[in-house]
């Protein structure tokens, strides 16, 4: 059964994530602050108890999303924790930038809705990757005047 990993301290980011992602199959555990998911990590992550999937708020208290999922990083690269994929779930477009730069394996653009969070979650747990383009700006086509001769 896969088990996925919530950190938020926002009871409403909670409801909706849990709402959309639970199921008969699927175990959510939530921690509601940042500094909480490495030691739960290290006590639950190499054995059967740990994560497929950890969801991460952008805004977590004194210890966000982004720096959750940057310490992730680098306590995988170190060999203490092993790979487990993050969703981080982002105030504005403008974070997809830094989302990038954690290596998140996917991303979702608040307001939330259930058909976006079930397809991430269904998505990272099934091994690939999911990058919200639902608020990517549309490139503006523009048309040259015709030449005037």
């Amino acid at each position: 059964m896969p088990r996925i990993l919530i950190a938020a301290d926002a009871p409403w980011v909670v409801d909706e994530v849990a709402a959309a992602a639970s199921g008969p199959d699927i175990e959510l555990v939530v921690v509601e602050t940042g500094l909480a998911v490495r030691p739960w990590l290290e006590e639950h992550a190499w054995g059967d108890e740990g994560p497929d999937l950890v969801i991460l708020d952008l805004q977590i208290g004194n210890m966000g999303g982004m720096a959750v999922c940057q310490e992730l990083r680098l306590e995988e690269h170190a060999g203490r924790l092993p790979r487990i994929p993050a969703l981080m779930l982002l105030d504005r477009r403008a974070d997809v930038f830094l989302a990038k730069r954690v290596d998140a394996e996917g991303w979702l653009v608040k307001p939330l809705d259930p058909i976006r969070i079930r397809r991430a979650v269904s998505t990272l747990l099934e091994g690939g990757t999911y990058y919200d383009g639902s608020y990517t700006p549309k490139p503006v086509l523009t048309v040259a005047p015709p030449n005037s001769r």
